[in-house]
């Protein structure tokens, strides 16, 4: 009798700690599934992002004031056409080369950016004599959409454009994928799919490794984040995706798309890339099954090896495409 006295007030002195221990519990899973939320709308809602720079401003001491004012008032044929899943209505300015010709290329942009943002790549290969088709990505510039897919979804968007542009130009055509960091991204996912054999090749320029990957370094990069919160952080926000904008994140993945890739494809990237780390890029070019070429641009930041190289930049570009494109 005595002993299950004392028993009994063991337990009840066991209480307060139990429910001290539950309630901090409970506070950390609220504070992450809070911190989850606030990151799904930083990284998966497209709104202003103070580490975007999206000025339209053209500067005349930009090395490619030329080619951008070229983009500014050269005309542009308005193209629409609803996305791989259906769900909504997608815009592209399509700009014809100067002469007939076979050669035709897809432009992606980045992250937060658009269709106008890539003038001074399709002043590039307009110049090289492609015909030019831009698209603005789900959920940026004029297209629809909620959510930014990282490349992911929008890889089945790049197909169905590429599938436009034969039908437009001929069977005859040949396609080239162009894209620049998201954009670079979007092209290596893309590369893995079944395509068109008019597509004859693809440059990518500071494309990440995959999803998880930029959101882990740019988790530490831009936020300071301790690697041990990272993970659960991640997967949290990688839940809410998949509810909200139809996968998890560990599937968007360059470097799985890559593996089954046998089409030529260049590679570059800015050798001082703090955005998109440039050690990626050694990753994404071991993964590739095809032809293949790497330009690491010394002292490049993100996105800015052709402002840097802005004479090499399309004579890498070029002489790589010359090989393929005929």
């Amino acid at each position: 009798m005595g002993l299950t006295i004392l028993n009994t007030a063991i337990k009840k002195k066991r209480h307060p700690l139990r429910n001290w221990l539950i309630g901090i519990i409970t506070v950390i899973v609220v504070a992450m599934l809070a911190a989850g939320a606030y990151f799904f709308n930083v990284a998966m809602v497209p709104s202003h992002k103070s580490f975007i720079n999206n000025s339209n401003r053209i500067s005349r001491s930009d090395p490619l004031y030329d080619q951008k004012m070229w983009f500014k008032h050269a005309h542009k044929q308005n193209w629409t056409m609803e996305s791989a899943s259906g769900h909504y209505r997608l815009v592209a300015d399509y700009l014809p080369a100067a002469h007939q010709t076979t050669k035709n290329v897809v432009i992606l942009h980045g992250f937060m950016g658009r269709k106008e943002k890539m003038g001074e790549y399709a002043a590039m290969l307009h110049q090289m004599g492609y015909n030019v088709l831009m698209p603005d990505a789900r959920a940026h510039g004029q297209s629809q959409g909620k959510y930014i897919g990282y490349g992911w979804p929008e890889r089945y968007d790049v197909r169905k454009w590429t599938n436009k542009l034969i039908q437009h130009n001929g069977t005859k055509s040949q396609v080239v994928i162009f894209g620049t960091s998201m954009g670079g991204a979007t092209a290596m996912m893309t590369s893995g799919l079944h395509l068109p054999h008019q597509v004859k090749a693809i440059v990518e320029d500071c494309g990440y490794t995959s999803l998880n990957a930029e959101l882990n370094y740019e988790a530490g990069n831009l936020y300071h984040l301790p690697k041990f919160i990272r993970g659960p952080l991640i997967a949290v926000l990688s839940g809410i995706n998949r509810t909200k904008n139809g996968f998890f994140t560990s599937e968007a993945s360059s470097l799985k798309m890559l593996h089954h890739n046998h089409l030529p494809m260049l590679f570059i990237h800015g050798g001082d890339d703090h955005f998109v780390p440039t050690k990626m890029v050694y990753q994404n070019y071991a993964a590739t099954r095809g032809p293949k070429q790497l330009w690491i641009a010394k002292g490049a930041k993100h996105a800015a090896s052709y402002a840097h190289y802005p004479h090499e930049y399309p004579k890498k570009v070029a002489q790589f495409l010359n090989q393929y494109v005929k």
